[in-house]
């Protein structure tokens, strides 16, 4: 039997940002309504916090959402900082979507990702570099 809901997708993005977030509040928000857009619900979270170590300086967000969990890094001292968001999802999301959602939030100028079917084994549907 196939249950519709457990589709165990996978978004890993890479992205070269001009314009990161590096505030805590508004990454919080940022995910809060990043969720509500690709149509998912929180149920802990956003987790946000911000580190300033030298060399390793940047922001981190995670939330776990009903049907896994979104995570993203930013390390804002590289010219442009460098963004790692995954998506984990048993639901449905459209990853183009997402990845466009970013280049233009976050000002970015080079978006790489993988988009993973998890399901049965870990079949790689999609690999693409985008650039503005």
């Amino acid at each position: 039997m196939d249950n519709k809901v457990l589709v165990h997708r996978h978004l890993i993005v890479r992205a070269e940002a001009h314009n990161p977030p590096m505030e805590e509040d508004y990454l919080r928000w940022w995910f809060q309504k990043f969720i509500k857009d690709i149509g998912m619900k929180v149920m802990m979270g956003p987790y946000i916090k911000y580190c300033n170590m030298k060399g390793n300086r940047g922001i981190t967000g995670a939330a776990i959402i009903e049907t896994s969990h979104i995570v993203m890094h930013v390390w804002d001292e590289p010219d442009p900082a460098i963004i790692q968001f995954d998506v984990y999802s048993c639901g449905e999301f459209n990853e183009m979507n997402i990845c466009e959602k970013i280049k233009e939030d976050f000002n970015c100028t080079k978006i790489s990702y993988k988009f993973l079917d998890r399901e049965k084994e870990i079949i790689e549907y999609h690999r693409l570099k985008l650039a503005s």
